[in-house]
């Protein structure tokens, strides 16, 4: 069937017009699919940034977790600093950073206000120990000699079996926790000599000035004690700082190492905080030197239950 000249053009209109639709279909069909895409790929990449400070002792395993947990989730940034347990705990409280990390329970920092608006992640054990040179001989010593060292009492190593050397007393600030487990569990509850001695809160200088000075005492987290030949552990009455004697409730200076949230936190602070105290992660916990807190025996957890 032939068809005129004025049908034929229509004709060609409607195909004309009906290729025009399907282009702009398919035109529409991929910007819908690019738009999906790049909002995948925006979502993705967008970063959460949480922030740590305070103890001290608990710093070189929160920084070491940061960086394998930043590898493992891409855009997340996490920035952990120090300045002592009370610090952490009052920026938290604060909201001045996400995590509050702390050797004591908030409440011995804080007002029973501000500590009850924050909620306790216990991640580790942290076992304290006194250090000394290891140059001065001395391994071990009683509760008694420790007590009289850290007041001021002793002041010469000849009086406990050592050389005939001044003690160089290396202490921690009233924001410490470390001092507190230290106070409570080694010193019976005494307070140190601060007047005459060197006072500060990074562990990592105390850890300096031990191995520089040949008479001077501190104690730290036994985590900085893993990677030293030139300060060592001393043992109290006999019994050496050890994670297994921890475990087993003979050495009895320790406490947990807490991260603390204003109120449940952020789900970047809360997949962080699951993220270190994991079982998949106890073999990083323990090689630095902190306690797993399922090792810990009932005899040993009931000297530090509150």
């Amino acid at each position: 069937m032939m068809l005129s000249g004025e049908k034929l053009k229509s004709h060609g209109k409607l195909k004309a017009a009906a290729i025009l639709v399907l282009i702009v279909a398919i035109m529409m069909a991929f910007t819908a699919c690019g738009s999906s895409s790049s909002s995948k790929k925006s979502s993705s990449s967008s970063s959460s940034k949480i922030s740590a400070s305070g103890s001290s002792a608990l710093q070189p395993l929160a920084k070491q977790a940061a960086d394998d947990y930043m590898k493992a989730h891409s855009g997340v940034s996490i920035t952990v600093s120090g300045g002592g347990s009370g610090t952490g705990l009052k920026q938290v409280s604060e909201g001045s950073v996400d995590i509050g990390n702390s050797d004591v329970y908030a409440d011995e920092k804080l007002d029973k206000t501000a500590a009850s608006k924050l909620k306790d992640h216990k991640v580790a054990l942290v076992t304290v120990a006194p250090v000394v040179n290891s140059k001065l001989g001395v391994k071990n010593l009683t509760t008694d000699q420790l007590i009289g060292i850290f007041t001021g009492k002793i002041t010469n190593w000849k009086e406990v079996g050592g050389p005939n050397l001044k003690i160089m007393l290396v202490t921690r600030p009233d924001s410490s926790g470390t001092r507190a487990l230290f106070k409570q569990y080694a010193m019976n509850g005494k307070d140190e000599a601060s007047k005459s001695a060197l006072e500060t809160d990074d562990s990592g200088t105390l850890m300096e000035t031990v191995e520089k000075n040949k008479g001077a005492i501190g104690y730290v987290a036994l985590s900085y004690l893993t990677d030293t030949k030139k300060a060592s552990a001393v043992s109290i009455d006999g019994v050496a700082p050890t994670l297994e004697n921890t475990y087993n409730g003979k050495y009895n200076v320790w406490g947990y190492e807490h991260m603390y949230t204003k109120g449940d936190g952020s789900k970047t602070a809360q997949s962080f905080i699951k993220y270190l105290s994991g079982k998949s992660y106890v073999k990083n916990v323990e090689k630095m030197g902190y306690g797993a807190i399922s090792k810990l025996t009932d005899k040993a957890a009931k000297n530090h239950d509150k």
